[in-house]
């Protein structure tokens, strides 16, 4: 029986959304291990204004049920000022429960994000996600400069931090092959390392 990566991310354009469907093949790629793919509802200065319980398109909903059940978690986010979205933080302020009782407790953690730009803020989002992560008590997992060709290769996005995209400012620039291949490779770590600590206990 597999056991399942959480990928939870808010995306407003596609581009974050894109970057989670990549994390998913990474994870697929480790024996034993899935891809369990959330997204959270956008929020709303109108109070009235209600969403729908299902999205109309893409991945479902989240549910607390979700990070019960996972073996890892990895959060996605476009920036905001050098910040995660607000629906993402909302999300996460919800979870004193889980963090009382240690749901997410020694499990792997990461994080990815997208920018308009090169320098829109990719690395403060990151450590933003990192933050709750950490509080929780997760064991953050980033990329590595000589297995993820950090140095060598990227020339758009791709941190140490977590994997990203840079999306231009109108928000069509494509993932790059690089921005596929390092999501991809973050999805991998934290399901390997999920699998290696499941082997463990």
């Amino acid at each position: 029986m597999s056991q399942d990566i959480l990928i939870l991310y808010y995306s407003r354009n596609g581009a974050t959304a894109q970057l989670a469907n990549e994390a998913a093949r990474g994870v697929a790629r480790i024996d034993g291990m899935a891809a369990r793919v959330r997204t959270v509802p956008p929020v709303s200065p109108t109070i009235e204004a209600g969403d729908p319980a299902v999205p109309a398109s893409g991945a479902p909903y989240v549910e607390h049920d979700d990070l019960e059940e996972c073996a890892g978690l990895i959060l996605g986010s476009p920036t905001r000022f050098g910040n995660m979205a607000a629906p993402l933080k909302y999300f996460i302020d919800t979870l004193s429960g889980q963090w009382l009782s240690g749901t997410l407790a020694g499990k792997p953690g990461a994080v990815f994000t997208s920018t308009a730009s090169l320098h829109g803020g990719q690395e403060t989002t990151l450590v933003s996600m990192m933050l709750p992560l950490i509080h929780h008590g997760m064991l953050i997992t980033g990329l590595t400069y000589t297995a993820d060709d950090l140095l060598a290769e990227t020339d758009s996005g791709g941190t140490p931090y977590g994997a990203s995209h840079v999306a231009g400012t109108l928000g069509d620039n494509p993932l790059t092959e690089i921005e596929k291949k390092l999501a991809r490779n973050l999805g991998a770590r934290v399901a390997d390392i999920a699998r290696r600590l499941a082997r463990a206990d």
